[in-house]
């Protein structure tokens, strides 16, 4: 609640890459100044009306308006997802979410992917410490642990631990090189909890700062349940490795700009039913 706006000024100039003039400042509760991209900015101009775009796709705009250089995400992309209506024909978009989760089976060959474009920087004789992930970067481990010892000995989880450690000891090792040593990374060590659950209570913040600009935290992540973190509020979609890959390296991913399908839910959950 520290960071709510007291005072917002609209179209304050905030870098030459901003061709709808939507950066915009506000000073937080705190008394701090703070800067965000206003998605406001395309209706004022005549381009949308907010009120007619599902809060999804409200929060692709602003990623491809906060994004937009011309380049990887052109006017153009911007245009066409403020044009999203429930009768369009879907078209392709960029998506450039603001960080990435993995698991382990998928997540350690990644790192194994930056490690070795390190090595091609040194063999061409470039700095490898500039060779990082561009957005943060959460692995997992969860999906390669085995259970060796039964639950009915109280020391199961210590002994399964020990047991994993030792087992995996090179990855574990490989890991740890990768926390040190790279920037936008974090591993999580086995025994903390699944990694769609460590996501939701843990690494979930709803909106951050990133480069002195708040922005929604959106995602993508290589485990089949990513797609719960909606339940938050912040948007995420499962890919497979390469698209996470890309997504750590500054690349936007493609894809169809999405349908949206509205639900209402009525009376109450009965004892014993779950939402999950």
């Amino acid at each position: 609640m520290e960071h709510m706006p007291t005072d917002i000024t609209v179209g304050d100039d905030m870098g030459d890459a901003d061709p709808f003039d939507a950066r915009s400042t506000f000073v937080a509760s705190d008394g701090s100044p703070a800067a965000f991209v206003d998605i406001g900015a395309l209706q004022r101009a005549g381009v949308c009306k907010l009120a007619e775009i599902p809060v999804s796709i409200r929060i692709l705009l602003e990623a491809a308006l906060r994004k937009c250089d011309g380049f990887l995400v052109t006017e153009e992309d911007v245009l066409r997802i403020a044009s999203w209506s429930p009768e369009m024909t879907p078209e392709e978009i960029p998506f450039s979410p603001s960080r990435v989760i993995l698991q382990d089976f998928t997540g350690v060959p990644a790192v194994v992917d930056i490690a070795a474009l390190r090595d091609a920087m040194v063999a061409m004789g470039g700095d490898p410490e500039k060779v990082n992930p561009q957005v943060p970067v959460d692995l997992v481990v969860d999906h390669s642990v085995q259970v060796d010892v039964s639950g009915l000995f109280p020391d199961a989880r210590q002994r399964n631990l020990e047991i994993e450690y030792e087992r995996n000891l090179e990855r574990y090792k490989f890991l740890k090189w990768g926390q040190h040593s790279l920037d936008n990374f974090r591993a999580v060590p086995p025994g903390r909890g699944i990694v769609h659950q460590v996501n939701l209570e843990w690494i979930a913040s709803v909106a951050r700062e990133e480069e002195q600009v708040w922005i929604p935290d959106t995602l993508v992540g290589t485990d089949s349940h990513t797609t719960m973190i909606n339940g938050l509020g912040v948007l995420g979609w499962g890919v497979g490795g390469i698209e996470a890959e890309a997504v750590m390296l500054g690349q936007p991913i493609y894809m169809l700009l999405p349908e949206v399908v509205g639900f209402e839910l009525t009376g109450s959950l009965q004892p014993g039913v779950t939402a999950t």
